[in-house]
């Protein structure tokens, strides 16, 4: 039993050293004087190098920008796949449409990028328009992710509360404002960070859709890396860890302290009950 918890600990150590270590050497060598390949003296100069280069500034808000717009997209687009795979079960054609709806998710991302190309350029002669050619990709392969989230809650979700809403008077869509919205709104929340994450890092679709002298951050990256590993582009990548794992301690820390406080609440509704 010792010998399998050594194996045990000994080939967990392994997988974290496997996934972390490329990022640890990634964010010592951020602070690296010159080029990543060899270690040549402590400096700052690649973060300020980084803050004063204007095509990663605006490749970041070019990506801020399609990201955030695909995600409220494919989340109202998700939302209606779901409630008609959910909640109308018998409608003819349903098993062609949920195995369309699914597509993107198994299709390689180089082939929704190309066909997407032929269509908008030589069908309908659409050269990149700013940002909504790739928007209009990412929604594609978005939606079929938020639907995936947003039918798994949907499916859990009892009908009781609709039909009483029902049943006191209001409307279908009534009820669905103010009742079913608001028992999915986390999984919403949750499928718009998924696509938001999913739209931000692609770059295969945004580099067949980008319009003329529009770059998105991983586009940006991409042409960095051509060119040999930069400074610049290690301080990039280390301020991006930087920001996740920020994002997600704060985020881990909200939601613990959000559970003592709704344990606390219902142990003092349990204590007046009683």
């Amino acid at each position: 039993m010792k010998n399998f918890k050594w194996f045990a600990r000994s080939w967990m150590s392994l997988v974290y050293l496997f996934l972390y270590l490329p990022i640890i050497v990634l964010v010592i060598f951020s602070f690296n004087e010159g080029r990543p390949t060899r270690w040549n003296g402590f400096t700052l100069n690649n973060y300020a190098d980084l803050f004063q280069n204007q095509q990663v500034i605006d490749g970041l808000f070019a990506s801020l920008r399609v990201a955030a717009i695909t995600a409220i997209l494919s989340v109202v687009i998700g939302t209606l796949i779901a409630f008609v795979l959910i909640r109308y079960r018998g409608f003819v054609g349903k098993t062609l449409f949920s195995g369309m709806a699914n597509t993107p998710l198994v299709m390689p991302e180089v082939v929704l990028g190309l066909s997407l190309l032929i269509v908008f350029k030589d069908l309908f002669h659409v050269e990149g328009v700013a940002y909504w050619t790739i928007v209009l990709g990412h929604t594609l392969l978005g939606a079929a992710y938020a639907s995936v989230v947003i039918k798994a809650r949907l499916s859990e979700l009892s009908l009781t509360y609709e039909e009483a809403a029902l049943d006191l008077g209001a409307r279908p869509l009534q009820v669905f404002f103010l009742v079913t919205l608001p028992m999915i709104a986390q999984s919403l929340m949750s499928a718009a960070l998924l696509v938001f994450t999913i739209s931000f890092d692609d770059v295969v679709i945004a580099e067949f859709l980008k319009g003329p002298g529009v770059q998105t951050l991983p586009n940006v990256i991409m042409n960095y890396s051509r060119q040999g590993t930069k400074p610049v582009v290690v301080a990039l990548g280390a301020m991006i860890v930087f920001v996740v794992s920020f994002v997600l301690i704060s985020g881990s820390i909200w939601m613990q302290k959000r559970e003592k406080r709704r344990q606390a609440e219902i142990a003092a509704a349990f204590r007046d009950a009683t």
